[in-house]
Order: structure tokens, then C-alpha cells, then sequence
């Protein structure tokens, strides 16, 4: 029996219809994206989550869900913004409930800009992790509640340990990390941060799920992976050294290409 991580995908419920033998051929992780705009948390809901648990029905893997993010920031010096995003989080976390899902993914605070400035004013590093712990206090409960963690991504975060340090700080079960493989490529590529696998490396035992897409570290590709450049013999290398079992979530757009993609990864012997 191979000893090689399975892979498992992001798509939406439309996309579930066509990889859904896939999926459950090797009872793949899922992460759906249905569920990120307001559109769809402010409406009716219902018969999205009554769709998603017909088409996973017999399902074995894990399941979550990638939480709103669209013009949401977890650090919000504006308290009437902040009561925004912790309502959308709440939203998230109650399709979690309906679904059975027991991870959501949420978007870093930090940013390029942040990487620089955050020691030119005192206390700002400090301050800004109070915002997020004010940010997500309710939702941390509700997530503890439930049994579902939420996942910080990295969206331009140049320092791979900043995010890591802010998920310990909540000291929960509800609280982990995060990575996304092109984004880190990004930060690597254009704001001089260190390679991918070193964010695996940072977060280590922290992790517990990551987003696979290549990228040329210019821009947000969410290519096919071996499309890119990122070196995933190195980043699976890193991610064999933790014990914490990430969630390997390929994201890509064209999903037409999520089983090319982890043949792909066969093919180098790091994953199937």
C-alpha cells in the first residue's frame, strides 16, 4: 500500500458534480466554495447545504468549507467594519454546522505593507493582534462549539512565522494555519520572501491545510501544478517532516485539470 499523502481539491457544488467519482474513489479531502459571497450567507442558504450533503453522501473525507473574505480584512481598525466581518464569519461557521464541515478557511491580516511598517510605530504589532483576537473572539467559541477550525491563509505575508505566532496566541483547538502554495511563490518571487517549503517549515505542526497551486511567483496563477515553477519536491519534503496530517487541497481554476494535477504529482512520487 503506497504511503503517499492523497491529495484533495477545492470546487464549488457545480464542480462536485462532475469530479465527485473522483473524489470518492480514494475518499479525497474536500474544501467547497460555495459559500463565500454575502449573496449567498445573507439569503437562504438551506438548499445549498441540503445539495452539498446529497452529493457527499457516502463521502469519507474530511470536509470544510473556505469561509467570506471578498473586501473582509480579520484586522479592521473600524468597529462597524468589524461587526461586518465577525457577522460573515458566524454565517460561515453555521453552513459549517449544517454540512458537517470541520474546517474554514479565513485570510491573513498581513500584508507587504505591513511586513515593514508594523515596528515603525510602537505597540502596532501588539495592536493589530488585538484587533483580530476582538475579530474572531465569538467565532473562535462558536468553532470550539461546532468541532471546526478555522485555517489563517497567507495572502501576501512575507514573514512565514507572523501568522503562526498569531494562531498560537489564540490557544485553541479552533485556531490553525494555513498555507497557499502560490501565494507564498508570490511573496517569494516579488517581495523577496523565502521560498515555499520554509513556510511549511515555519508552520509546522500548525498546519493544517494548504491550498496547491503553481504560479511563476509574479502574479496569482492558480495553475495546474507542474505548470509553474514552484519546487514540490521540496515543499512534500517539508510537509513529511510534520505529524499534524495538512489538508492537501488542490486550487486551481481550471478545475477540468484537478486529476491531471494530482497525476501530476504522482508522477514525481510526492502524492497521488
Amino acid at each position: 500500500m503506497s504511503s503517499l499523502p492523497v491529495v484533495g481539491a477545492a470546487m464549488t457544488l457545480d464542480e462536485l458534480e462532475l469530479h465527485r467519482g473522483w473524489l470518492f474513489e480514494k475518499s479525497r479531502d474536500l474544501e467547497l466554495q460555495s459559500f463565500v459571497d454575502a449573496e449567498i450567507l445573507n439569503g437562504d442558504w438551506t438548499p445549498l447545504a441540503a445539495r452539498a450533503r446529497r452529493l457527499l453522501d457516502g463521502h469519507t473525507g474530511r470536509l470544510g468549507i473556505h469561509g467570506p473574505f471578498w473586501g473582509l480584512t480579520i484586522a479592521s481598525e473600524d468597529p462597524d467594519i468589524r461587526a461586518v466581518v465577525v457577522r460573515r464569519l458566524l454565517q460561515g461557521l453555521e453552513v459549517c454546522a449544517a454540512i458537517g464541515a470541520t474546517q474554514m478557511v479565513i485570510h491573513s491580516p498581513y500584508t507587504s505593507w505591513s511586513y515593514n511598517n508594523l515596528d515603525n510605530n510602537a505597540g502596532a504589532r501588539e495592536a493589530l493582534v488585538e484587533r483580530v483576537h476582538l475579530t474572531l473572539r465569538d467565532a473562535v467559541r462558536r468553532a470550539e462549539e461546532i468541532g471546526c477550525t478555522m485555517v489563517i491563509e497567507n495572502i501576501e505575508d512575507k514573514d512565514p512565522h507572523i501568522r503562526v505566532a498569531l494562531a498560537e496566541s489564540f490557544n485553541s483547538p479552533a485556531v490553525a494555519v494555513s498555507i497557499d502554495t502560490g501565494h507564498a511563490h508570490y511573496a517569494h518571487g516579488y517581495t523577496g520572501a523565502p521560498p515555499v517549503d520554509y513556510y511549511v517549515k515555519a508552520a509546522s505542526n500548525r498546519l493544517q491545510h494548504v491550498h496547491l497551486q503553481d504560479a511563476d511567483g509574479y502574479a496569482d496563477r492558480h495553475w495546474s501544478l507542474g505548470e509553474g515553477s514552484i519546487h514540490w519536491r521540496a515543499v512534500f519534503a517539508a510537509l513529511a517532516e510534520i505529524n499534524s496530517n495538512p489538508r492537501l487541497i488542490i486550487e486551481i481554476k481550471d478545475k477540468s485539470k484537478i486529476p491531471a494535477s494530482a497525476a501530476y504529482l504522482a508522477s514525481i512520487g510526492v502524492a497521488e
